[in-house]
């Protein structure tokens, strides 16, 4: 896995938060070679949510991996961690060398199409302290990432998410600002997100 970090670093001014991008965090060719082999070899599950009562299934499939057994909670989800992989310890080094952070879990995401989505939420769970850190690495098709201000209706701000990007999340920015993938009717490809998060 190629360590030469790219110089592009996009920081976002936005009251409130820390939000760095890195566009180009992955070279392509190499993006989607892991898009591929984490398509294939990630053992994917779609679970149930309950919104106001009524159980669905999620609009997406998930995995977690991550150290010690530590499980992972949210929306009435608890999530129990299989062991790192090669691949993802791979990303894992070379998402904290950039970032000077250190991860313990990596929830994995997977949009098959436009109507998969991740409504409007804040990652703010107990387990993951005051001010966590977010570090969220996309891989294959391009999907819009839309964050608002709990407070101040007039404050947005949208990002497309390219293949091979870094999108870092840190500060006050959970408590202050929540984020989403809304579904498109676009025809967009399947994308893999991963977001790095330290469990306490």
């Amino acid at each position: 896995m190629n360590l030469l970090f790219p110089n592009t670093k996009i920081v976002f001014d936005l009251p409130d938060a820390e939000l760095e991008y890195y566009p180009d965090f992955f070279a392509e060719e190499e993006a989607n070679l892991i898009f591929n082999q984490l398509y294939a070899e990630i053992p994917w599950q779609q679970d149930n949510i309950t919104v106001f009562g009524k159980k669905y299934l999620q609009p997406r499939l998930t995995a977690l991996f991550g150290n010690e057994g530590k499980p992972y909670s949210y929306s009435n989800i608890t999530m129990q961690p299989h062991s790192w992989n090669k691949l993802l310890m791979e990303i894992k080094h070379k998402v904290e060398t950039i970032t000077q952070e250190s991860f313990t879990s990596v929830l994995l995401n997977l949009y098959r199409d436009g109507k998969d989505s991740n409504g409007w939420h804040a990652d703010n769970e107990k387990e993951l302290g005051k001010n966590p850190v977010i570090a969220s690495v996309s891989f294959g098709g391009e999907r819009v990432f839309q964050l608002k201000h709990n407070e101040r209706k007039d404050l947005k701000q949208q990002i497309v998410l390219k293949n091979g990007s870094l999108l870092l999340m840190k500060g006050t920015t959970q408590h202050y600002w929540k984020h989403q993938i809304p579904k498109t009717v676009k025809p967009v490809n399947p994308r893999i997100n991963l977001t790095f998060r330290r469990l306490l």
